[in-house]
């Protein structure tokens, strides 16, 4: 199914300047979607939005600000708002880690629940009137296969992950007879940078079985968001971790998962 859109039209894809967000923004620009492009100052927007423009002659923006901040969302909302016809939001940026949660920082702690939550559900509300002002509307949430059970050492960002999921099947619901779509995507391990990688391989073999990288991600998710796929599993390894997490008790699975997770902090 191919979505329908104008030239005028744009997409919103936050956390662009890298990883998966750059890929997206990739993405979006390859099918001539203009974009809107968010990050924090300093990281590299300005010429990312440049080479979009240059290269696949499409319309591109950018605004830099920390999205953690309520005040910054609603700035950002109000001011695209005016000047753009919006007809999909990606709700990308986040953060993760993995600490022990006794020695994580306040500020880390709170920058996951800020950036996974807040941020994803204040920029969903502010910018739904916008999208639902046009033909059709997509949401797409970035969660992740860890919402699929908890972990020791990571605590926090599975829960927030949790949040993501039932957020945006409980929107698409709500939703449904309107003409805008929300889907939720759940990727596995991405070697989006070099920490991530590291990170990755401290795992084991089982982390990085059926790996994709953040291009595929971007470019699957795509598809199945048009083809209005609710909750989207990536491949096959994903899909069978999925099961297994829902089969195994958690009281096996959890001290299992638990340890591979370990191997990050203990290497």
């Amino acid at each position: 199914m191919k979505p329908n859109y104008t030239d005028n039209q744009y997409a919103i894809v936050t956390g662009a300047s890298h990883g998966l967000g750059k890929e997206y923004a990739l993405a979006l620009s390859r099918r001539k979607i203009n974009t809107i492009l968010i990050d924090l100052p300093d990281n590299g927007l300005k010429n990312l939005t440049q080479e979009i423009q240059k290269q696949y002659n499409t319309k591109s923006h950018y605004y830099e600000t920390n999205l953690c901040s309520k005040d910054n969302i609603i700035s950002f909302a109000s001011w695209a708002n005016e000047h753009f016809d919006i007809f999909m939001l990606i709700n990308n940026v986040g953060l993760g880690g993995t600490k022990e949660f006794v020695k994580a920082r306040v500020d880390y702690i709170n920058s996951i629940i800020q950036l996974n939550v807040m941020a994803t559900s204040i920029l969903t509300h502010q910018i739904l009137p916008n999208l639902l002002n046009q033909p059709e509307g997509y949401i797409l949430n970035v969660s992740s296969i860890s919402a699929f059970s908890p972990t020791g050492y990571k605590t926090v960002y599975p829960a927030s992950k949790v949040f993501i999921n039932y957020f945006t099947r409980g929107l698409c619901q709500e939703l449904s007879e309107t003409n805008v779509f929300a889907s939720v995507v759940n990727p596995g391990p991405m070697k989006t940078n070099e920490d991530i990688t590291q990170r990755i391989n401290k795992q084991g073999f089982f982390a990085r079985i059926g790996i994709l990288s953040a291009e595929e991600v971007a470019e699957i998710s795509l598809r199945k968001l048009f083809k209005r796929s609710k909750v989207i599993l990536l491949n096959k390894t994903n899909s069978f971790r999925r099961i297994l997490m829902k089969i195994v008790p958690i009281e096996i699975r959890l001290p299992l998962i638990t340890k591979i997770t370990k191997r990050e902090i203990n290497r």
